[in-house]
């Protein structure tokens, strides 16, 4: 399970937490300007906008979990094991396979109006990568400074929807999960009146009583209500270092501990990294589960006209800065 949310102050951000039981060998990866993005059912992609996000690197390729294009154009995918359906490449139209559609979204698109028009008419297709390697099943947010839509595919076809929330986690479609949000339309980050005895205000018995009915569980529902609510309620000052430091506590908020989501194979879900990309920058912000600290890669710092991915391993290892 997963969450991700978008962040505006004077710079656009864009996050996820990724929620598994394990790991692929993921590492941050810059997909430079000229390398080849083979299509299984259109023309290959030789020249595109550079791209940074976290992917597994299989037989060359990155296979992307989350990234950002050098236009500020951001994508995340996340499960949506339940609704997703995907199908052959139709005899007309065009086809587009679960694991191209990131890398193609970005190496083309410079926003998500483009984007938008780009996958007019596409079916994404139900190819694997490498036998053995199915397609994961997922819907996508898709996002830049001014707009953030919400990709899927089910039953009845291809699904664009605008996300006001500016936040999608897993089950439930889309539509369901923005309609939720009814149920909690009267919380607040202000504490409420006491109707009941006006001569003692709630703010005298706990601060944040406004929030009361916030739901606090780890299914998908309740991580999109609360990183929603957090996210609306958030306020952040000027500059890199505030806004980030926000977006890490808004995904924070909806974050997962080890052996609080037991599975029934006994294995644990947690939040194995948490990313904010600087999508005006080109900088990749992560933390990891066991890491304790926040580490970067600079797109801009790589050589984008070139024809080789660039990786690096995830710094996953606890560090300490001792002030005495």
């Amino acid at each position: 399970m997963c969450t991700a949310a978008t962040y505006l102050t004077d710079h656009f951000f864009f996050g996820r937490n990724l929620d598994y039981e394990r790991g692929f060998g993921e590492r941050v990866t810059v997909t430079p300007r000229s390398f080849p993005l083979p299509m299984r059912h259109l023309n290959e992609v030789t020249q595109h906008y550079a791209m940074i996000g976290m992917a597994s690197v299989q037989a060359g390729y990155p296979l992307y979990y989350d990234a950002v294009n050098e236009k500020g154009l951001c994508i995340a995918g996340l499960n949506f094991v339940s609704s997703a359906v995907y199908r052959p490449c139709p005899a007309e139209g065009r086809g587009v396979a679960q694991f191209e559609l990131i890398p193609w979204l970005l190496g083309s698109c410079a926003g998500v109006d483009e984007a938008c028009r780009l996958l007019e008419g596409v079916c994404i297709t139900d190819d694997a990568f490498l036998p053995g390697l199915p397609p994961a099943k997922l819907h996508w947010l898709l996002a830049d400074r001014r707009r953030c839509v919400v990709i899927e595919q089910t039953a009845d076809g291809l699904h664009i929807y605008d996300d006001p929330a500016g936040v999608l986690t897993n089950e439930p479609p889309f539509p369901l999960q923005m309609f939720q949000l009814n149920n909690y339309a009267q919380l607040s980050a202000r504490p409420p009146e006491n109707r009941f005895s006006p001569a003692l205000p709630l703010r005298a018995y706990s601060r944040g009583m406004g929030a009361m009915g916030l739901p606090g569980d780890l299914s998908s529902q309740s991580r999109f209500v609360r990183t929603a609510f957090t996210r609306l309620n958030s306020a952040s000052g000027t500059g890199v270092a505030e806004g980030a430091s926000q977006l890490f506590h808004i995904l924070g908020a909806a974050a997962q501990q080890r052996g609080c989501c037991v599975l029934e194979d006994g294995a644990c879900e947690l939040t194995l990294y948490t990313s904010c990309c600087d999508a005006d920058t080109g900088v990749y912000y992560y933390t990891t589960y066991d890491s304790g600290h926040v580490s970067a890669v600079d797109m801009h710092r790589e050589e984008l006209d070139g024809a080789a991915l660039i990786s690096y391993p995830l710094d996953d290892v606890w560090q300490v800065r001792l002030q005495n």
